[in-house]
C-alpha cells in the first residue's frame, strides 16, 4: 500500500478549502483517508494553512509521498525542514537540541515574513481606500463647482432678463409719456 499525502476538496462550488490527508494512493481523491493532518484554505489572503507538523513528519518518515501542492505546503510550514533535521539527528550529525533550535529559528523568521506580508496587505488596502475617498471627494467638489456655476449663470441670466424687462417697461412708459 503506497501512502500519499494529498489534498481532499471540501466546500461549495467556487469556495474550496482542502483537508491535507494521508491516504492510500489507490483511493479516490475525496474518498477514504487514513489520517487528517491539516487544513488549507486558498481563498483567504494570505492563504490559511493549519498543519500538524509532527504528524506530517511522522508520515514522511514512514514513506508517504506528498503530492506537488502538499509538498509546497509542507515546505512552507517547515515540515520538510523538520524531517530533514530529524534525518540529521538519526545519522548523528546534529543533536536533538540543535535541530530544535534550528527549526525554531527558521519558524520565527518565517512568521516574521508572514506578519510583514499581512501588514503590507493591510497597508495597501488602507491606501487604496484613502485614494478612492480622495478621488470621490474630488469628483464631488467638481460637481458642486459645476452646480454653483450653473446657479450663478441662471441667476445672471434671470437678472439680465429682469433688467431687459424693466428697460423695455421703462421704454414703453417713456413712449407713452411722449404721446
Amino acid at each position: 500500500m503506497s501512502v500519499k499525502l494529498r489534498l481532499q476538496r471540501h466546500g461549495r462550488k467556487g469556495k474550496p478549502f482542502y483537508w491535507i490527508v494521508a491516504a492510500d494512493g489507490r483511493d479516490k481523491r475525496d474518498g477514504r483517508y487514513l489520517e487528517k493532518i491539516g487544513i488549507y484554505s486558498p481563498i483567504e489572503n494570505p492563504a490559511r494553512i493549519e498543519l500538524d507538523v509532527d504528524q506530517a513528519v511522522k508520515w514522511l518518515q514512514n514513506g508517504a509521498q506528498p503530492s506537488d501542492t502538499v509538498r509546497r505546503i509542507l515546505s512552507y510550514k517547515g515540515a520538510l525542514l523538520k524531517n530533514h533535521l530529524a534525518g540529521g539527528v538519526r545519522k548523528g550529525a546534529l543533536t536533538e537540541e540543535q535541530a530544535e533550535e534550528k527549526f525554531n529559528a527558521w519558524l520565527e523568521e518565517k512568521e516574521a515574513k508572514i506578519a510583514a506580508k499581512s501588514e503590507n496587505l493591510t497597508k495597501a488596502q488602507e491606501e487604496a481606500k484613502a485614494k478612492a475617498l480622495a478621488e470621490e471627494k474630488r469628483i464631488a467638489d467638481e460637481k458642486q463647482a459645476e452646480l454653483e456655476a450653473e446657479q450663478k449663470a441662471a441667476e445672471e441670466a434671470e437678472a439680465a432678463a429682469k433688467a431687459e424687462a424693466e428697460a423695455a417697461k421703462a421704454e414703453a412708459e417713456a413712449a407713452k409719456e411722449e404721446e
